[in-house]
């Protein structure tokens, strides 16, 4: 099958272009990514991808990269859903919590339509039999959300949308990316991953404290129990030696009445 596989980066589509080329498919991948911000770091992921897919013997066709389109739908959502991380990162149960996914897929749902889309219509215009994406290799995405997406996109194009939960492969793949020195961004790639990012580190940062804090209040109580134990067994030892003097004087005594 001539398949048109829509990537976000290199790493990601290590496993992804593994797998469907192993099932057969003639694969080009195609780079429409108008949420990476800024304009370096998009460029950077590309270069990235190319050299990947040279490596591969795959070829790399890139489309619009048109911010400002990304921010009238994504970024605009975006704007009206966002919340003040640092009010949140003392009270949130989870990073879930802490980044209100249930708005914040909202805002993602907008970002894999708009790119999907862009994707289906080039595998359309292209003349490719079905399109996919790497989107689903990380389990930090709404993997529901964009098969959902990727079959809207596939409807309204025409083309057959073929959707992978590659998931399983992300282990691997960040594995094989780390091995072979690939740049491996720390944000998903609009602004407000970015500072969705920060608040994750800085959240699972304190975790890592209160858990340390925790565990030096628990270690100073075992402390405390040992140091308590120890005192007791020498105030029992301390005891029974005065009882045992307290025996032995009066035995004293009893023989030296005795001998008189």
């Amino acid at each position: 099958m001539k398949l048109l596989l829509h990537a976000c980066c290199g790493p990601c589509s290590l496993e992804p272009v593994r797998l469907l080329a192993e099932a057969g498919h003639d694969i080009v991948i195609f780079y429409s990514n108008s949420n990476i911000a800024p304009r370096d770091e998009y460029e950077r992921r590309l270069s990235e991808l190319r050299a990947f897919a040279d490596s591969a013997g795959v070829r790399v066709v890139e489309g619009a990269y048109d911010p400002e389109a990304w921010e009238a739908s994504a970024g605009a959502l975006g704007d009206r859903l966002a919340v003040d991380y640092a009010t949140r990162i003392d009270q949130a149960r989870s990073v879930s919590e802490l980044l209100d996914d249930a708005n914040r897929q909202k805002r993602c749902r907008a970002c894999y339509r708009q790119r999907l889309r862009e994707a289906a219509a080039a595998a359309r215009e292209g003349g490719f039999d079905a399109f996919s994406t790497t989107l689903s290799v990380s389990p930090y995405q709404f993997t529901d959300v964009i098969r959902q997406e990727l079959e809207r996109a596939g409807a309204a194009e025409g083309i057959e949308a073929l959707f992978e939960d590659f998931r399983p492969y992300y282990d691997e793949a960040t594995r094989r990316s780390r091995e072979a020195g690939m740049y491996r961004q720390s944000y998903c790639g609009c602004r407000f991953s970015i500072a969705e990012g920060e608040a994750t580190r800085a959240w699972l940062k304190r975790q890592r404290a209160l858990k340390q804090a925790a565990s030096a209040r628990e270690r100073a109580g075992e402390d405390a129990r040992q140091a308590a134990e120890r005192a007791e067994k020498a105030r029992l030892k301390r005891a029974y030696a005065d009882k045992q003097a307290r025996k032995k004087a009066v035995l004293k005594a009893l023989r030296a009445q005795g001998g008189a």
